[in-house]
């Protein structure tokens, strides 16, 4: 099954990066290149790293500078994000590229990867949340209130897992096809972006 591969993988990278816990760090990919383990990895590891971003410039005390820093930190990590996610499309589309596609068979509108990414991000809150119910240091109904929120992860976790494994399966079995878009980053782009544009003329 995809999704229990992909969870192994996003335990490892969620537990390695936490072992220094340093957002300029980089990741030390364990798998072969040519995995789909090893996108896996690296797709976990840059949401991982933005996880921290996020939760640093969300410091009220935050240095501007530092904020300014950090937020293209998270535009260049968002732009890799998405990157990943469309080399992990285009592993799946290779992979199926031989199926017979049936004469009934149905568009998902979401694909593989995009599923994916929303579990690997699933695995950080699980991962974090667990910590919380695992503090010493507050009251008992904040710990009350972590577990009950842990639970409805872990249901959407195995839900989630569940719809990927059935959209592969239906994918490889020519019911369902994937297509594939180059998601458009505008923000990031010197042509599209207005303020970037206006400013290197």
């Amino acid at each position: 099954m995809v999704s229990k591969i992909c969870l192994q993988v996003f335990e490892k990278s969620i537990l390695d990066y936490h072992v220094f816990d340093d957002i300029s760090k980089e990741s030390n990919n364990p798998y072969n290149k040519n995995q789909l383990e090893f996108l896996l990895y690296q797709k976990n590891w840059i949401d991982t790293v933005q996880w921290h971003l996020e939760d640093i410039i969300r410091d009220p005390e935050i240095d501007p500078v530092e904020a300014l820093k950090i937020k293209r930190a998270i535009d260049v990590s968002n732009q890799k994000r998405t990157d990943l996610v469309e080399y992990i499309d285009s592993y799946f589309l290779e992979k199926n590229k031989n199926v017979k596609i049936q004469k009934n068979a149905s568009f998902n509108s979401e694909s593989p990867a995009w599923a994916i990414d929303r579990l690997s991000i699933l695995a950080l809150k699980i991962f974090h949340m667990k910590q919380e119910t695992e503090r010493t240091d507050v009251d008992q109904s904040h710990v009350s209130s972590c577990k009950k929120k842990l639970a409805v992860l872990n249901q959407q976790n195995k839900d989630l897992c569940t719809a990927i494994d059935e959209l592969m399966d239906d994918i490889q079995n020519g019911k369902k096809y994937m297509k594939t878009y180059k998601q458009m980053k505008m923000y990031n782009d010197e042509d599209l972006n207005p303020v970037l544009y206006k400013t290197n003329k």
